[in-house]
């Protein structure tokens, strides 16, 4: 018998009823396939019905797992693929390779992934761009809404969003990267939400760090304007977790926010809040100094010693949005620099949070000038 009580959400203006879990495809590409269909028929079973991968998932794996296991099941779900060409004839080619793989004659959704500058966001909808191909898809029935995806700072997403009615965004929305990103929340969604775009959020988990905290997590992102919560799921048990979540919890309330901002291991005594309560006039805004350090690797590496398993996955998820260099370029052009000589100690007792500024202040010094710092 099949459960289908979970909860379903319009997705803007695209008129289609998603379920308040989406299946991420990404993590399809680690398990066998016998797991894969197992976790894809249970997913539809219980009533969810958004399914999306990307043709760069495991070169296209991905998107043979889905095909293979659910293609026959195709009118029960919502699918959505995503491309990084640029131009129209590579994304032409991208298309008709990712249909292939699914099994399918269209696409829901297609997304133009990874955005991340404004150079690609203008590449898409140039002559020649990305986007006649979306539009040629769409009128041989091939793909039926136009979605665009980023990661880390929106420097490509909020010009994209701003210059072409996109139907649908996909970025990532989790309260750890909240401090390292705070433009996505600030901007970019209230535009989406003025333009009528639809959003998705993916990285509720930010890559899996908050693994620790996947409850506070899904009712931290339910908080926002979001039609969906796409999730990446390679294990039963994660599934079977995440639809009790959102059918038996709500969003967090205002009180719980603040506490999951002052209490939750991940955000600990290193990753700056912004606040603001540590500006001083005389001397340099550390806020500021912090947002950067958080474009640059997320405010992870913390020149503490966490144990192995910490360790690793913060190695892996520091620079996964790879932008670093815009980071560093900013503070080498811009900023006021760090003094590494200098005592800002007498900064520490304005933050509530309990983050030792002078030792962040240089630490992130060192990262965004490229420089060592001995401490």
């Amino acid at each position: 018998m099949h459960n289908k009580d979970m909860e379903k959400r319009t997705l803007g203006k695209t008129g289609l009823e998603v379920s308040i879990i989406g299946f991420g495809g990404f993590h399809l590409v680690e398990i066998p396939f016998s797991k894969a269909k197992r976790l894809l028929n249970r997913y539809l079973d219980e009533g969810g019905n958004y399914i999306e991968t990307a043709e760069s998932y495991g070169d296209g794996i991905s998107e043979q797992k889905i095909g293979k296991a659910v293609s026959g099941r195709r009118s029960d779900f919502i699918l959505a693929t995503k491309t990084t060409a640029r131009t129209g004839k590579e994304a032409m080619a991208a298309l008709h390779g990712s249909l292939k793989r699914l099994k399918t004659d269209y696409v829901d959704i297609w997304f133009m992934h990874a955005v991340q500058t404004e150079e690609e966001a203008e590449a898409i909808l140039a002559p020649g761009g990305a986007m006649e191909a979306v539009l040629k898809a769409r009128n041989e029935g091939k793909v039926r809404f136009a979605g665009i995806t980023g990661h880390g700072k929106p420097a490509g997403l909020i010009p994209a969003v701003k210059d072409y009615n996109y139907d649908v965004l996909m970025t990532g929305l989790n309260f750890f990267d909240r401090f390292n990103f705070p433009g996505i929340e600030d901007s970019l969604l209230p535009l989406c939400v003025k333009k009528k775009t639809a959003i998705l959020a993916m990285k509720v988990l930010a890559d899996g760090y908050l693994f620790r905290s996947p409850e506070t997590a899904i009712r931290y992102t339910l908080r926002l304007p979001v039609a969906s919560l796409v999730l990446g799921i390679n294990r039963m048990e994660y599934l079977e977790k995440d639809m009790e979540i959102v059918r038996t919890k709500t969003a967090l309330d205002n009180e719980e926010l603040e506490e999951t901002f002052e209490k939750s291991v991940e955000l600990g005594d290193y990753v700056c809040r912004l606040c603001g309560k540590c500006k001083n006039t005389k001397s340099i805004d550390p806020m500021e100094v912090f947002l950067l350090e958080g474009i640059y690797d997320r405010q992870m590496n913390d020149y503490r010693v966490p144990d192995p398993q910490e360790y690793a996955l913060r190695e892996r998820l520091k620079f996964w949005f790879d932008q670093k260099e815009l980071a560093q370029s900013t503070y080498l052009k811009v900023m006021k620099k760090v003094d590494t000589e200098k005592d800002y100690s007498y900064l520490n007792k304005l933050c509530p949070y309990g983050i030792d500024i002078d030792r962040k202040l240089k630490i992130a010094h060192s990262k965004l000038a490229g420089t060592s710092y001995i401490f």
